[in-house]
């Protein structure tokens, strides 16, 4: 099978999640099949970032876009122009036509059996009408994304701006949803929503994996009996939203109980908003990238994930698990992952709720270590990144051929 995949970046550095997740499933997708990788490139990319590309492609097709820096002057003027698009301007700032052209002549000249389009944005770019199949990988409900963003917003501006951006988002990721041959989704409850918000009838899901050998405690590590770590990309604004809220209302009713609590957030491009938390208190370190997560996760007690935006499913959540560490998280952080609270991990979806339950963590480090080791037990025998890779390619099989879903079964997910 020969895959034509559109993105709208290189990944390397593979830093974010949904770098992780495309980097993963490419990288045992290659091994069977023929990737070309199309994508824009904005120039701001690892130097070594087109030589790794081999590493999940066959072959690698750069289409060059000019991107505005946030804050500039040009950004700005987008955003003006942005008030009369029809479009969203996540989805408006990706639309490139040399991209479109370029789509239309590789499907033409290599043989393409099947276009991916992975994530909402680069759909902009595919034409209307492909000779061939065409899959949307969905990783989030994008459209949730902003409703939950303009949910939580305090400033009167900022929430109408993103309930409009909101609406927007709305009518294109449906529209989009609908003329793709199917969607993928990351989780079940995904799939749900694009049946019923978007009337999409073939929706698959992948589940989310983890590479289970790369994360796995060392023992080498000493551990911060009291430290508390967030990890994710802090230029993403519910990571930054999870950060501030568990900063402003969580981590002094912790302190309260454990005064040496000290709470680290490391990931790359911390925002100034972030930056700020850690000015305003000497518990809170911001560490910005890092060569290698896993030593502050082995060092900390408690992993906590305060999300209220987000979509999709929440890698960082996979990856504390197989390091055997206690997680405490929102509903919305654990949603669409088969975890069980008290089991694998601690939901608690109020402060004080939460607070209370990192305490416990913090309080009884046997219960702590056990529920770490559970949740370890259970991705390591169910959810390595092979298994959603299998998954994929036959969805991507049965994309082509409708009639293999009657003639095989579907790679099970339990």
């Amino acid at each position: 099978m020969h895959i034509l995949w559109l993105k709208t970046e290189l990944l390397h550095p593979v830093d974010k999640g949904g770098r992780i997740r495309t980097y993963q499933m490419l990288r045992h997708l290659v091994r069977e099949h023929r990737v070309t990788y199309l994508t824009l490139d904005d120039g701001c990319r690892d130097a070594d970032a087109i030589d790794r590309a081999a590493e999940y492609c066959t072959h690698l097709i750069r289409v060059p876009l000019r991107t505005s820096a946030k804050g500039s002057l040009r950004f700005y003027g987008e955003l003006a122009r942005n008030l009369v698009s029809p479009l969203p301007y996540a989805i408006s700032k990706y639309r490139a036509p040399t991209m479109e052209a370029e789509i239309l002549r590789t499907v033409a000249r290599e043989s393409v059996d099947l276009v991916v389009c992975d994530f909402l944005a680069p759909a902009v770019n595919v034409p209307e009408a492909l000779p061939v199949p065409a899959l949307l990988f969905q990783h989030n409900v994008e459209a949730v994304l902003w409703k939950r963003h303009a949910a939580v917003a305090s400033d009167p501006w900022r929430r109408a701006y993103l309930r409009r951006q909101w609406r927007r988002m709305h009518r294109f990721e449906g529209a989009q949803c609908r003329r793709f041959d199917h969607v993928v989704a990351v989780s079940p409850e995904d799939g749900v929503c694009f049946t019923r918000e978007y009337g999409v009838r073939e929706v698959s899901h992948v589940p989310t994996g983890v590479d289970t050998e790369y994360f796995r405690p060392t023992g080498m590590t000493s551990g911060d009996p009291y430290g508390l770590l967030f990890t994710g990309s802090m230029d993403w604004m519910p990571n930054v939203d999870a950060v501030q809220y568990f900063a402003d209302a969580m981590l002094g009713r912790i302190a309260t109980e454990s005064p040496q609590a000290s709470f680290s957030i490391v990931g790359r491009n911390p925002s100034p908003a972030v930056h700020a938390l850690a000015e305003r208190s000497p518990r809170i370190r911001v560490t910005g990238t890092v060569p290698d997560v896993r030593p502050y996760l082995e060092q900390s007690r408690v992993v906590v994930i305060p999300l209220r935006v987000g979509g999709g499913t929440r890698l960082k959540i996979f990856e504390a698990m197989a390091m055997e560490k206690a997680i405490v998280t929102t509903s919305v952080g654990a949603e669409g992952l088969p975890v069980r609270h008290g089991e694998h991990l601690l939901i608690a979806d109020t402060p004080s709720a939460f607070a209370e339950a990192v305490t416990r963590l913090l309080r009884e480090p046997q219960y702590a270590a056990a529920l770490g080791r559970r949740a370890a037990e259970m991705v390591r025998s169910r959810f390595g990144w092979e298994q959603a890779a299998a998954r994929f390619a036959d969805i991507c099989m049965r994309t082509l051929d409708p009639t293999m879903s009657h003639a095989r079964p579907q790679v099970p997910v339990q």
